[in-house]
């Protein structure tokens, strides 16, 4: 109860039903947002790939996500014979529930009066609203290991321990950020910053350079973006589900209905950190408006907001790599951490000089903004290198025990044809794997009745089967070198 101001004066009948219809509002359209929200994501990256993308179900396959959810909730519901039942039960909805009760400190729009009763268009909006954010961004993170901890399975778990290493590393940065955002939203007419959401956006509602991407210096909006979406497990940090190392990260032994929930899951946290993101740097519904229908205006803007940003998260995923682990805790440890924890304390300094804040503060974020483009340039073009030479240390051919040698610049890795080898015609062969997809279009055919043979995949040769490839050669120098000797008895 704590949760709803409206609840400070008393309880009322007409505010109680405004409550829970605020509440059943806020969930529907959440839901809604999910099904649109893969359906988005589905077709932007299948039009990015040159593909049609689903349009059987529904209108333009509109209805694609609703016939998913029907045949997740109508499949058989399988709990691992050596799980925690009740744990592996729980997980699920320690993942989907804060998601949305995140959402509903959100304020979508202005005022709206109904029945001579004014209200946000928000389920609730607590004083401490940016501590209850963190605090369920947190929660979430138990709903992941447990679920993985109590499968009973080495893929989960190990998915859920990355899971939690990742989220754990990647919340400082949020938090950071966020207190940047803090620092600088103060109450119209006091000397107090404000934790609560709403207070937020009012703070930011004079013009569009009062919004706090602007009066942080955009570094602290950068850090939260790149940082929730690690902390969100979406591309380029999905690390946890990486399906080429753990088959599915953490809801590998999940099934029906509780798959479909970490699937939830997952599309409402990115609606739910979207929307978030739109709150605390971007001012929120905040945005001109017009005479007629003065109550729309500002949930369109806020719509509009927040689509850009489920843009930017689909095209993200579309566009870059996988990255390594290493990478990813290098990025949180080494990087963001100190960068935000600097800023900070440089914003700090320059709220308690008013007079020469803004000057400075756009001067400083300047020299940090390109020295940050040059590092990461810098760190582009060195793991190019490094591609390059690991490429060429590779060698100009690969050998197999069973088809002698391969010429690696003849094959075809990216044309998705078959590559038939002279003189053979059939037999088993062993599917590549590429990064980002769920197999290579690359097959090698080889002769009937012969062990398969190595795959050669898009992304660059396992080191595993490097190792086989010069087992290989060295035992083809062998069986040659035999040949030749008792060529040269004979």
């Amino acid at each position: 109860m704590g949760l709803d101001p409206l609840f400070n004066n008393g309880v009322h009948l007409a505010e109680v039903v405004i409550v829970l219809i605020r509440v059943f509002v806020a969930f529907a359209v959440l839901m809604v947002a999910v099904m649109l929200m893969i359906w988005f994501e589905r077709k932007v990256i299948s039009d990015m790939q040159n593909r049609i993308g689903p349009n059987r179900a529904g209108p333009w396959g509109l209805l694609q996500s609703l016939a998913d959810g029907i045949k997740l909730f109508f499949k058989e519901d399988l709990v691992p014979e050596k799980s925690d039942r009740f744990v592996f039960k729980l997980a699920p909805y320690l993942s989907t529930i804060p998601a949305f009760l995140i959402f509903a400190i959100v304020p979508v729009g202005g005022s709206v009066t109904i029945a001579s009763h004014t209200f946000e268009l928000q389920v609730a909006d607590p004083p401490m609203g940016v501590l209850f954010l963190l605090a369920m961004s947190s929660v979430s993170v138990y709903g992941l290991m447990l679920a993985g901890w109590a499968s009973g399975s080495k893929y989960p778990l190990v998915g859920s321990v990355r899971a939690s290493a990742q989220m754990v590393s990647y919340e400082a940065a949020v938090s950071l950020s966020i207190a940047a955002v803090v620092l600088v939203s103060i109450v119209s007419g006091t000397h107090y910053s404000t934790l609560s959401t709403n207070g937020i956006i009012v703070s930011q509602a004079a013009s569009v350079f009062k919004w706090n991407i602007f009066r942080t210096g955009v570094v602290p909006f950068v850090i939260f973006m790149i940082a929730i979406t690690a902390e969100l497990n979406r591309p380029p940090f999905d690390l946890v589900e990486a399906e080429q190392e753990l088959v599915g990260g953490f809801h590998t032994e999940y099934s029906s209905i509780r798959f479909a929930l970490f699937f939830l899951a997952e599309f409402m946290n990115t609606i739910t950190m979207s929307a978030v993101a739109v709150t605390l740097f971007l001012g929120g519904p905040s945005g001109p408006g017009f005479h007629f229908l003065p109550w729309l205006w500002p949930i369109l803007w806020f719509s509009g907001k927040t689509l850009v940003f489920l843009f930017c998260y689909v095209w993200v995923r579309a566009a870059l790599p996988r990255l390594r682990y290493d990478q990813l805790m290098d990025l949180g440890w080494k990087w963001l951490i100190p960068i935000s924890l600097g800023w900070l304390l440089v914003l700090g300094a320059l709220v308690a000089t008013p007079s020469i804040k803004d000057a400075l503060l756009w001067s400083l974020a300047i020299v940090v903004g390109c020295g940050i483009v040059g590092l990461l340039l810098s760190r582009a073009f060195k793991v190019g290198k490094e591609r390059a030479r690991h490429v060429e240390s590779l060698g100009e051919e690969l050998v197999t025990p069973e088809i002698g040698r391969l010429d690696v610049d003849s094959l075809d890795l990216a044309g998705g044809r078959i590559m038939e080898l002279p003189g053979f015609s059939g037999g088993p062969y062993r599917r590549g794997r590429s990064q980002g997809e769920e197999e290579s279009s690359v097959l090698v055919k080889g002769p009937v009745g012969v062990g398969p043979l190595v795959g050669i995949t898009a992304s660059g040769v396992p080191a595993s089967e490097i190792v086989e490839m010069r087992e290989a050669e060295n035992r083809v120098k062998k069986v040659r070198k035999k040949d030749e000797d008792k060529s040269g008895e004979d």
